[in-house]
């Protein structure tokens, strides 16, 4: 195993929840993509949602849109093992949506689930479409649905594509950093499936900078969206908006952020003990995922 693959390892046995060491173990073919499914599904609930602080600085035990996007990153890796679950998880985004064909960025949290919670989770309007939390959701869920043609013609995704689609027409310029990596990355999922989606894709990513580094507006100090934020697999018509030097400094800037104990860290405030540590076997999984696609291994 790689010298940075052992430390890593020895990182998630020592401190990752259970999910992300099962995430980790999959990419190293140590579990089964149902072992995987087993861990994830500690999260879910009944109404096929998501919850229980699958989203680290989302604490709630209630189905929240900011946890189905962890449950699809899981469920992308996984691959077709998780069609029964990602179907249950598009019927649930179905039941939220709004008119529109947008979602609410957040749904409501009982008080006493608050703390621990991230202030921007807190007093969303759910009664508001939010293109941030539709591009986001509808773009992990398009490179997910490549497994299955069903869920690629889900009533749910189909609504959403098409809300995404018409809100990114009338954007003039970027609005905030983390809403625009959700956007251009849902283009990039939809360039060859929604007419005007490569268009829109070339218009917006002039608005990158050369270095593809954006600051996070209200963000701890020197959080940014970086390319391989934006981009973290290595093919695609996003990734042809960076330059080859730009992405080959941004992975030895990752590798070189693998801490002494073996893990990575990530760039923003946790709101709770427990939240920061989450987030660092998270950010261990996506540092280990980017660095083996990038660098042509598994």
């Amino acid at each position: 195993m790689e010298s940075y693959l052992a430390v890593a390892s020895a990182f998630m046995a020592t401190n990752a929840r259970l999910l992300d060491r099962r995430r980790f173990d999959l990419k190293l073919d140590r579990c089964r993509p149902e072992d995987v499914l087993s861990a994830l599904a500690a999260y879910r609930n009944a109404d096929g949602g998501y919850g229980w602080g699958l989203e680290p600085d989302l604490r709630a035990r209630g189905s929240q849109p900011g946890a189905a996007l962890h449950a699809f990153e899981v469920l992308e890796e996984v691959g077709p093992a998780g069609a029964d679950d990602a179907r249950r998880l598009f019927d649930w985004l179905g039941s939220i949506t709004l008119a529109d064909g947008g979602l609410p960025f957040a749904l409501p949290i009982p008080e006493d689930e608050v703390v621990g919670t991230a202030p921007w989770w807190l007093g969303a309007d759910p009664l508001e479409s939010s293109l941030h939390a539709t591009a986001m959701l509808a773009a992990t869920a398009h490179s997910m649905a490549r497994h299955d043609e069903e869920l690629r013609r889900h009533l749910w995704l189909v609504g959403a594509s098409d809300y995404c689609l018409r809100k990114i027409v009338e954007l003039d310029a970027p609005r905030h950093a983390i809403e625009f990596v959700f956007v251009l990355r849902f283009l990039d999922a939809v360039h060859e499936l929604l007419p005007g989606a490569a268009a829109e894709l070339a218009r917006l990513g002039r608005f990158l900078p050369a270095a593809g580094v954006l600051p996070v507006e209200g963000g701890a100090e020197g959080e940014a969206t970086r390319p391989l934020d934006f981009s973290p697999h290595p093919v695609g018509p996003l990734r042809d908006l960076f330059a080859p030097e730009v992405i080959a400094a941004e992975l030895a800037r990752l590798a070189s952020e693998q801490q002494s104990d073996g893990g990575w860290i990530v760039d923003w405030i946790s709101q709770s003990p427990a939240g920061a540590l989450d987030w660092r076997g998270w950010a261990t999984v996506r540092a280990v995922a980017i660095l083996r696609a990038n660098h042509g291994t598994r």
